[in-house]
């Protein structure tokens, strides 16, 4: 899945390069990605976060700004129902590029 990703990221970049940020998450780290990603060096770099480090990562600013407005009390009646709240807060949040920024900001990467 994760080397399924990367090469349909490749495809949509048509040549640019990336640095790319991960997580230590499992799938990141086995031996078929390593291997692939050491075939891959030309377009993409990779910066591994600390183990645990959620104030190094933006898309936890991200989740903690939803949770405090979008989903932090929600009653769902169902799954569907936390999609839409969730799907709600983006477009509210992706609607303020100066909260963008700042989630960044907060994660010193930028």
């Amino acid at each position: 899945m994760v080397i399924t990703y990367l090469k349909e990221l490749k495809k949509h970049l048509k040549g640019r390069k990336l640095l790319l940020f991960w997580d230590g998450l499992p799938a990141h780290r086995s031996k078929i990605v390593k291997a692939f990603l050491k075939t891959q060096m030309d377009w993409l770099k990779i910066k591994r976060l600390p183990a645990y480090a959620p104030e190094l990562n933006p898309p936890e600013y991200l989740w903690s700004a939803m949770k405090a407005k979008d989903v932090g009390n929600l009653r769902p009646d169902g799954l569907s129902a936390v999609g839409k709240a969730v799907k709600r807060g983006y477009r509210r949040i992706r609607k303020q590029p100066d909260l963008l920024i700042g989630f960044l900001q907060a994660a010193k990467l930028f």
